[in-house]
């Protein structure tokens, strides 16, 4: 088994092109059937200051290829959902 604090040290990699997405902060769980339906990553923008707000990128369950040691590759089928202020677009 794998706690949520040993998932949020793993650098999560786009497996296309190799890019780092970030870490997970959170996880979204089905209440019905206690299943992960999602990770949550946090996105703060390079350019912005300390108090800047951050964004978050959720990425589906299935979109994740494999859980190494030190990294989570994830593939890019239907693009991470990008939220902004916790408010889903689209």
């Amino acid at each position: 088994m794998v706690t949520l604090s040993e998932l949020q040290l793993k650098d999560v990699i786009l497996i296309e092109d190799g890019r780092r997405l970030g870490n997970i902060s959170d996880l979204e769980i089905n209440p019905v059937t206690g299943k992960i339906e999602s990770i949550i990553l946090m996105v703060r923008e390079k350019k912005g200051n300390f108090f800047s707000k951050a964004d978050e990128i959720v990425i589906d369950w299935n979109q994740i290829v494999r859980i190494g040691s030190d990294v989570i590759l994830v593939r890019d089928e239907k693009s991470p959902l990008l939220l902004t202020n916790g408010h889903k677009n689209g």
